[in-house]
């Protein structure tokens, strides 16, 4: 369902206690849902009032086995395929009422609330992508070797070692400094964006350099750089996309005096 991005279904009040969640025969909300399949809870967010625009979005904590609910195929993603990513199926889905996650109308508001420690939180992939990488490239260019000697004695790879070095330290500072603010109650939504956007895009060039380091090597899925990659890819894409977040942060600064 090309439309479902971050407006998830319709719903309708059936009376004082009970909403049912609307979308046309078969169709699906289709997110980006870790172990949809395995997860008792789903939280999704409705339009309960359509002309109200955002004040009009109501959360709903759906739970497994609720009739008109069910989940699809696993899908079959260019990455973390560790993970069960599935659609999400509503073929009028009868919600109680005491199932609204916060208040009716409020469901902008809840998802807001815990998007910017989310992104923060998810920062930390990167950095552990960047890690692995180069857990990976020190071992293989001290063994591998060209003309009689390891290539890590080339200076183009010692180039490559120092910026993959360089963008893991500076986006791991980066994901603790925030982080020590957060835990001391100053949560900045142009940071949490932020360390998001720098780690994740740091990621993808370092899983790129590695790549590069192992040569035709790197091109094969037998050594894990490949896997890497794609993995990293997730991370400019999930909890707002690289252009989100750069909006977020201009519009920010724009608002400072």
């Amino acid at each position: 369902m090309p439309t479902a991005g971050l407006t998830a279904a319709t719903g309708e009040r059936l009376g004082a206690g009970e909403m049912v969640l609307l979308l046309p025969h078969i169709q699906v909300l289709r997110r980006l849902l870790v172990a949809a399949k395995r997860k008792s809870l789903q939280v999704v967010y409705a339009k309960t009032d359509v002309a109200a625009g955002s004040k009009g979005i109501t959360a709903f904590i759906i739970e497994k086995g609720m009739p008109g609910f069910s989940t699809a195929q696993k899908l079959d993603k260019l990455g973390m395929r560790g993970s069960d990513t599935c659609e999400l199926v509503f073929e009028n889905c009868f919600v109680p009422q005491e199932n609204i996650l916060g208040k009716e109308g409020k469901g902008v508001y809840v998802m807001m609330s815990g998007l910017d420690l989310e992104r923060l939180v998810l920062a930390a992939g990167p950095v552990g992508l960047m890690q692995a990488c180069l857990d990976v490239v020190c071992p293989y260019v001290r063994q591998r070797e060209q003309f009689g000697r390891p290539i890590g004695e080339f200076q183009f790879i010692q180039g490559k070692l120092a910026d993959m070095y360089t963008s893991l330290q500076s986006s791991r500072s980066f994901v603790y400094s925030v982080a020590r603010d957060c835990d001391n109650g100053k949560v900045d939504r142009k940071d949490c964006a932020g360390v998001i956007l720098f780690a994740a895009e740091r990621a993808t060039q370092v899983a790129l350099q590695a790549i590069q380091c192992l040569g035709g090597n790197g091109y094969i899925n037998e050594y894990p750089t490949g896997r890497l990659l794609r993995d990293a890819k997730l991370f400019e894409i999930g909890a707002g996309t690289s252009e989100i977040r750069r909006m977020i942060i201009g519009r920010e600064l724009f608002k400072e005096d």
